[in-house]
């Protein structure tokens, strides 16, 4: 009976305090803050969210191996479809802030040559017809 009970699946409160809670915890969050800053249009430093989403990752991957297989159940296939989610609403602030960030660029671009051209290699306009 106890060797049942060892190899029933976790229940939620099992993975409390656990290491992959505790990194799906840190991920959850970080995740969260970032989605909470493009989704308010505030200066972020991304390149700090990738550094910390990369921890939380590497953090996550150690627990996940350390995890042992007959003792993770349903709580941890919950808890990664939520961290998912979160992830999916994430990338798609991220894939709409990236689109506005070439936007930006591109137009910038665009007026430095203008600003830079002496119109010699551009077409020209004519005013009335062919001559």
């Amino acid at each position: 009976m106890l060797a049942a009970a060892a190899r029933a699946p976790a229940s939620p409160s099992a993975l409390a305090g656990s290491p992959v809670d505790r990194a799906l915890e840190y991920l959850a969050a970080i995740v969260e803050q970032e989605t909470t800053a493009l989704r308010s249009r505030a200066a972020i430093d991304l390149a700090d969210f990738n550094n910390r989403k990369n921890q939380g990752l590497l953090e996550l991957n150690r627990a996940l191996r350390a995890l042992d297989p007959a003792t993770a159940g349903p709580a941890i296939a919950v808890r990664l479809a939520d961290l998912r989610a979160k992830l999916d609403a994430n990338r798609a602030l991220l894939k709409t802030h990236l689109e506005a960030v070439r936007e930006v660029a591109s137009v910038v671009a665009e007026a430095i040559r203008d600003s830079e051209s002496d119109g010699t290699y551009s077409a020209s306009i004519r005013s009335g017809g062919a001559s």
